[in-house]
């Protein structure tokens, strides 16, 4: 505005048309210092300030003389922030609309002073200027956007850090000052422990479920033979009302109106659900064999137990859960580790005893020698293949499916088992939870080859990216499910732990002389 006044100076005394536009335009320039104009791109209210702005200057420019106008910059200016604020194409239209408002007039109403052809050449170049400014400004607008984003995704990214940084830092503490052990069996031991100290009971059971309403593992089970997974439906119903009041339910009388217990020679019973975070996590079942001697009274004292028994049981799982992020490193770190040292080391035995097999040629411990390289020969081929196992994962270029097929054709080779594998892959899974079906899928498979003497192993996979199936299938010994041994015999445990750690369902079906069955069910939210 300043500038404009002094053009309007050189050019000779200020009349009272251009003092009083250039008063309004101080005024307005100086409202403007103070509240600047704010655009949002769906605010209809700073739409119209910013075409509020662009038509006060028109009007004006036109007022003080068109393109002759000392206050012209003034549009320049409006052009700018309207490019801006909404790029290329609306301040482009813009500036045509302001050149035509401004050129029609001023070329139309040539009777004095210029000629129609110089007004037509101010004119012209006037425009183009608006025009390259409306142009130069929306690509400044581009170039600050593009900026922009690069900033703002550099900036959470660093805030993604600095988050990971302070949940390291915060788990580190807290791994140092834990009061209690993170191991599973521990934490039932103790809860069972406790509950015998404070109840006369006969049977304890201990079930772990989701609250999905799939089969429930039977973790901890005194009194009472019980298959290692129980059937939702063939939970107790005194227990199930436990489940549905969320409350510890006294069954005095079972047998009768309120069903039977787990045993069936119990006839009374405790049942409290375990919950964590809102959630039910397990059931803790107490029954004895005699009408009225569990009930209210017992339930009671057992609500006392229940919260911090469930928030133990849940913190040992979410810890299983975290130990598996890092296992598949881990993995690969000992792999590297057999293979630098135990490997290398088991290499120059085996040629040792070939040296040494050589001199003793002849000798009467030359057959002994012999089967002591084959069985060192045998050894070195075992840990190759483990190591090559254990080395083998699931990446974002390689898949479950090119990892199950590289490992069944070596499991093939090596045990002399019939394979097949039949999959439907349309989309992958996230990697950490590919990597985890894979694992889950490599243990069932050496399950199969170290323990079943199966001669057909069979596996499925199916996948759409949001949900998945692995089953895998052998003719082989077999086992009763309801007498399997430990929870982790052929490390039923470690794929639990895998299968929990992704939110899978794990299952397995089993029977004496008839082959087994694993099957493992993956559905993301």
């Amino acid at each position: 505005m300043v500038v404009g006044f002094v053009i309007a100076a050189l050019r000779g005394p200020i009349d009272t048309t251009v003092g009083a536009w250039g008063t309004a335009l101080v005024v307005y320039a100086a409202v403007r210092t103070f509240f600047p104009l704010r655009y949002y791109e769906d605010d209809p209210w700073s739409l119209l300030q910013l075409l509020g702005e662009l038509a006060l200057t028109v009007i004006a420019v036109a007022a003080t003389g068109y393109w002759n106008s000392p206050f012209v910059f003034t549009v320049i200016s409006a052009v700018m922030a309207a490019g801006f604020a909404r790029g290329f194409g609306f301040a482009l239209r813009l500036a045509v609309a302001c050149a035509l408002a401004l050129t029609i007039p001023y070329v139309v109403n040539a009777n004095g002073g210029r000629s129609r052809s110089v007004r037509l050449q101010d004119s012209a170049q006037w425009s183009a200027e608006l025009v390259l400014v409306a142009l130069v400004a929306g690509y400044a607008r581009r170039l600050f956007g593009e900026a922009e984003v690069r900033h703002s995704l550099a900036l959470d990214r660093i805030s993604r850090l600095a988050e990971a940084n302070a949940l390291l830092s915060s788990l580190h503490r807290v791994a140092q000052s834990l009061p209690s052990s993170f191991d599973l069996d521990e934490i039932l031991e103790s809860t069972v422990g406790r509950v015998r100290e404070l109840i006369d009971c006969q049977v304890v059971a201990i079930l772990l479920g989701d609250g999905t309403g799939g089969p429930w593992t039977v973790s901890v089970v005194e009194g009472v033979r019980l298959p290692s997974e129980l059937p939702d439906g063939d939970l107790p119903p005194a227990a199930r009302i436990a489940i549905t009041t969320a409350t510890p339910y006294g069954a005095p009388s079972l047998g009768g109106t309120q069903g039977e217990g787990l045993a069936s020679t119990s006839r009374s019973g405790v049942y409290a659900p375990l919950r964590a975070r809102d959630q039910l996590v397990g059931v803790l079942a107490l029954e004895h064999t005699n009408e009225g001697h569990l009930g209210a009274r017992e339930a009671r004292l057992v609500e006392g137990l229940m919260e911090p028994a469930a928030l133990a049981i849940d913190n040992a799982r979410w810890f299983a859960r975290l130990r598996t992020v890092g296992a598949a490193e881990e993995r690969t770190r000992i792999a590297r580790e057999l293979h630098d040292r135990i490997g290398q080391s088991l290499a120059y035995v085996a040629f040792e005893l070939d040296r040494i097999l050589k001199q003793a040629e002849g000798q009467t411990v030359h057959n002994d020698l012999e089967r002591l390289r084959a069985d060192v020969r045998s050894v070195v081929g075992e840990v190759r293949e483990t190591l090559y196992d254990m080395r083998t994962d699931v990446t974002e270029t390689r898949g479950l499916v090119d990892a199950l097929e590289g490992f069944l054709a070596r499991v093939r080779d090596r045990a002399g088992i019939e394979t097949s594998f039949r999959h439907q892959e349309g989309a992958r899974l996230p990697v950490p939870q590919e990597r985890e079906m894979w694992r889950i899928a490599q243990e069932a498979i050496s399950n199969v080859e170290r323990h079943a003497r199966a001669s057909h192993l069979n596996v499925q996979w199916r996948c759409d990216g949001s949900s998945a199936l692995l089953v895998v299938t052998d003719d082989g010994l077999g086992f009763p499910i309801g007498r399997a041994g430990r929870v982790d015999s052929y490390g039923m445990l470690g794929m639990r732990e895998r299968a929990d750690a992704i939110g899978a369902v794990l299952e397995f079906e089993s029977e004496e002389g008839r082959g087994t069955t694993v099957r493992c069910r993956l559905e993301n939210p």
